[in-house]
């Protein structure tokens, strides 16, 4: 029996073919080897168009057959992941109006404050949990604001993993966990927030139907089938953005563990089983997989912006050389490397400096000092101080946050990024064998029904490495501490 994942990520979409009486990962492909666009119309805005998505999930699922020929009869169920806090807005006949406004966009940011100043101090944290910021709901407040026309033919709203659903299953709908990232969610009461939907003039109708994460969420239509080579009726059995998806991936799912991820953002994920926030909204609250009624599971995100772009940006201004190869070189500069500093902030509002913009930096460079080695070493120290400063706001909360989980892939390839990471954030670090894709095709089986229990779902799932801060630990902790003193005098400027 058979389990499909996909990852409708912002760079790429992931596919991975699942065997779910050994846990083993048959095949995982991607769409198109080149990363995604993502059109950029203005400074500090970012789309895609979400047909592209569909067209990626169709390659990669043509992919997993190439790769490793099956039956799409034996096909248990799918599981989705999916880049968060997007907008995509349909019509009455399931056609997209516009392209999606997707999860580094900033154009939203003073919507979304100006709406957490009316809706106030006594109902906007204690109920939402988070200022409405840059998020799905004052996207679509901006649509109506600046694009009337077409808001008035939007039939539903919903987000890139609800757009992927509505295109296998032909049906229009959402989680409690997305309508908390999208910040409609009142968790004072429960529901949505009629408070905010009455601020924007947002109908409710605008919203999809509510399913469960788990379970049946429609099954694969005749004509997606076909386009996809697979076979009508398989349910659509598990939805989550990536965060929360990477969380369950790797096993994330009681108070007190993280999961953390480096690749287009860096994000630290942590479960917390209080309803709680930072009084700035720096790092968010939203309704983990597997919240419920009874038992509290919310996770506190912390996400940096700049972490794929910056070291994109490094492998281009160094001619090219391959990421394992800027690996090498990184690690050939000391600790704190010369004084080299970088901010990787230049990738649109960054939620854990209060939706602030202050650019990328780099500061300290003397040319008869800082060679490519450097350069690279401070790239890498530089995201890895940002989320620290990250962990910091999550440990003020009271998260208690000492051992984090990482598939070993994208930057945590990286032996240097992830001795920097354990020795400056003072935790160990477990790499396992698993990615996006295949979290979300072990949920489906927990959403069919096949995995009775979720920790049935992680059979097969293995700890690759674990890294423990090390003698260089005070090296670093001094190090992040001028780049922390440099930084708080940045955001004064």
């Amino acid at each position: 029996m058979y389990l499909i994942g996909y990852d409708i990520g912002s760079s790429s979409i992931k596919a991975a073919l699942l065997d779910a009486a050994t846990g083993k990962c048959l095949a995982a492909a991607t769409g198109s080897a080149e990363e995604l666009v993502i059109n950029v119309p203005r400074s500090g805005w970012a789309e895609q168009d979400p047909e592209m998505w569909w067209r990626e999930v169709v390659k990669a699922t043509h992919a997993l057959q190439k790769q490793h020929p099956f039956d799409p009869a034996k096909v248990n169920a799918i599981g989705i992941a999916y880049q968060m806090h997007g907008l995509v807005c349909v019509d009455k006949d399931q056609q997209v109006l516009r392209p999606s406004i997707i999860w580094c966009d900033s154009r939203a940011v003073k919507t979304g404050d100006e709406a957490a100043h009316a809706l106030g101090d006594n109902y906007t944290l204690p109920h939402l949990l988070n200022s409405p910021g840059n998020f799905t709901a004052s996207k679509l407040r901006w649509v109506q604001q600046h694009e009337p026309e077409l808001y008035a033919r939007i039939h539903k709203i919903m987000l890139p993993g609800d757009f992927i659903a509505l295109r296998l299953t032909g049906e229009a709908t959402t989680t409690l966990s997305g309508l908390s990232e999208g910040i409609f969610w009142d968790f004072a009461e429960q529901e949505i927030s009629e408070p905010l939907l009455k601020h924007y003039g947002i109908d409710r109708s605008l919203l999809s139907t509510i399913v469960p994460t788990f379970g049946d969420q429609g099954k694969v239509t005749e004509q997606a089938a076909s386009l996809l080579g697979l076979r009508a009726g398989i349910p659509v059995t598990y939805r989550a953005g990536d965060q929360p998806n990477n969380a369950f991936s790797l096993n994330v799912l009681q108070p007190g563990e993280a999961a953390t991820t480096a690749g287009t953002s860096g994000v630290v994920y942590a479960v917390h089983d209080k309803v709680a926030y930072d009084a700035e909204s720096r790092v968010n609250t939203f309704i983990h997989v597997n919240n419920t009624k009874e038992a509290i599971r919310n996770g506190v995100l912390m996400c940096l912006n700049g972490t794929g772009i910056l070291n994109s940006w490094l492998r281009s201004i160094t001619g090219g050389i391959d990421y394992p190869k800027m690996n090498d070189l990184a690690a050939k500069a000391p600790v704190g490397a010369d004084g080299l500093q970088i901010f990787p902030f230049g990738n649109g509002a960054e939620r854990i400096l209060a939706n602030g913009q202050p650019g990328a930096r780099v500061e300290g460079l003397e040319f008869g000092v800082h060679h490519t080695a450097h350069l690279l070493r401070a790239g890498q120290e530089g995201i890895v101080y940002a989320l620290t400063y990250g962990v910091d706001i999550m440990r003020d909360m009271g998260l208690q946050i000492s051992r984090v989980r990482a598939g070993r892939a994208n930057m945590f390839l990286s032996p240097l990024f992830r001795e920097a990471f354990a020795n400056t954030c003072g935790v160990t670090i477990e790499l396992y064998n698993t990615d996006g894709a295949l979290g979300a095709a072990r949920a489906a089986g927990v959403g069919s029904g096949l995995f009775p229990q979720l920790q049935d779902a992680f059979i097969g799932m293995e700890c690759l490495a674990t890294i423990e801060p090390g003698k260089d630990q005070q090296a670093y902790g001094e190090v992040y501490t001028k780049w922390k003193d440099r930084l708080e005098k940045i955001l004064q400027e």
